[in-house]
């Protein structure tokens, strides 16, 4: 998609996805389109414009990461979801709040190699079938003569004389017709032996709390240069075969080193990280236990999100330009009791709304990716038409938002549990059912009657 969307073009993409929370939106998407601003700019004036970072502040399960996520798919941007909570202040046990830019760069890697991959696969297609071709029919060998009689002497035991390939007519006959077979998909079932590199890496120990990323060593490339690589032969259908080679293949057609200049330009320039659970280190008042670090860690995390320069095993990546989401409930603490340096950090505060009955009808119909289009299309698969009615929608919201009153307030997740209850015993006898399936009002009822909430009358006697 076209990364020159406008902040309402922005918007209705992510409608497509997300209900409501029309605030959190429209933040997000002024940030995205401010970056494609920035990048008109003259460069003296851009390397001053730094991205507005945005923190999120709303119960679980109404569209905080789901927003990030989908924006940066929007896009094509490097995006990575950390939990604040998993990381340490330097000097304890764990890792350190540098990895998640190291997580960053792998992934917009990924993001980068998997295009770059995308432009060969037809030229790395061709190359396979070509290989497997000569796998099914290879060549006749004949001994290499020697040209020069030197050779003898100074092959000190190894092969005395080396066998070369020839192809005579007879074997490009049967290439051709081979082709036409593997074209024609007559020889996919068919097993071969095949000959492909081996990828596994010796194992080494290291006796330090830090893990790989965290020593910047790349193994690969260590061991790459010192060991050759080996070849192994495996015995597979010729699909699979092809499959195979066609990786091999389109690996040897891309320039790793242009892929990593790129996809560090890239995690610098359009980087988004998520870091959820925010509110579970804003607690500044501890100062024994476990959550002695909480403060220490806000500090950690403080430079990252100012801009720093983070040594990574591909380079040093700034992190002066990367988007900072945060997100948490703040259902104890409060955004002012994060440390006031990383307040400043986040100048975009955007509260998301609880979900209402409404919001769940709407989840469960209209979203792309909605609960009840997800459950039809897995209930078709076993010829089995599932009709919902409007009743049976409105009943199901009804649950699921007083649920979350009585109970813990998990958001949307909560569908999930009510779904997969309402579901449960069609999908234990598909496809031994009726072919065509309506869901009421009385059925939604009688399936979630044992999970349905209920007035105590004990929490009313003194």
């Amino acid at each position: 998609m076209k990364k020159e969307l406008t902040p309402k073009e922005i918007v209705q993409e992510l409608d497509k996805y997300i209900i409501g929370q029309t605030e959190a939106k429209k933040s997000v998407a002024v940030a995205l389109r401010n970056r494609y601003r920035r990048s008109l700019l003259p460069d003296d004036l851009k390397e001053e414009v730094t991205p507005h970072n945005i923190i999120m502040i709303g119960p679980t399960g109404v569209g905080k990461t789901e927003i990030a996520r989908r924006l940066a798919k929007l896009v094509g941007a490097p995006f990575v979801k950390v939990e604040a909570t998993k990381y340490t202040e330097v000097g304890y046990v764990g890792r350190d709040v540098e990895s998640m830019v190291r997580d960053l760069v792998e992934a917009s890697i990924r993001l980068v190699k998997e295009e770059k991959l995308n432009e060969v696969s037809d030229k790395a297609a061709k190359l396979a079938e070509e290989r497997l071709i000569k796998e099914l029919v290879p060549s006749k060998k004949r001994a290499k003569p020697q040209t020069n009689p030197m050779e003898f002497l100074f092959s000190f035991g190894a092969q005395q004389s080396e066998n070369e390939e020839f192809v005579d007519e007879e074997i490009q006959l049967k290439r051709r017709q081979v082709m036409e077979k593997l074209r024609n998909g007559e020889l996919e079932d068919e097993l071969i032996e095949i000959e492909v590199e081996d990828t596994s890496m010796p194992s080494i120990e290291f006796m330090t709390n830090l893990g790989p990323e965290e020593m910047n060593i790349n193994f690969q490339d260590l061991f790459s240069g010192i060991l050759n690589r080996k070849k192994k032969i495996r015995k597979v259908m010729v699909k699979e075969a092809r499959r195979i080679f066609q990786q091999e293949e389109a690996q040897k057609l891309i320039d790793m080193d242009e892929v990593i200049s790129e996809a560090i330009r890239r995690a610098e320039q359009e980087g988004i990280i998520f870091i959820d659970e925010i509110d579970k280190i804003a607690g500044r008042e501890y100062s024994t236990g476990p959550d002695v670090s909480r403060e220490g860690v806000q500090r950690d995390i403080l430079p990252i999100v100012e801009g720093s320069t983070v040594m990574t095993k591909y380079g040093p990546v700034k992190t002066d330009y990367i988007l900072f989401i945060a997100a948490g409930a703040f259902n104890v603490s409060k955004v002012s009791d994060l440390i006031p340096e990383l307040q400043g950090r986040f100048p975009v505060r955007v509260y998301l709304n609880n979900l209402t009955v409404e919001d769940f009808k709407r989840i469960l119909t209209e979203p792309e990716n909605a609960l009840v289009k997800q459950y039809k299309a897995l209930m078709a698969t076993e010829g089995i038409d599932v009709n919902i009615t409007d009743e049976a929608i409105e009943a199901l919201a009804k649950i699921a938002y007083e649920m979350n009153e009585q109970y813990e307030n998990i958001g949307a997740r909560r569908l999930y549990s009510i779904m997969e209850k309402l579901f449960e015993d069609i999908s234990f006898n598909a496809p031994d059912v009726d072919k065509v399936i309506t869901i009421d009002k009385d059925f939604v009822e009688k399936q979630l009657d044992q999970i349905m909430p209920r007035s105590d009358i004990n929490d009313f006697i003194l």
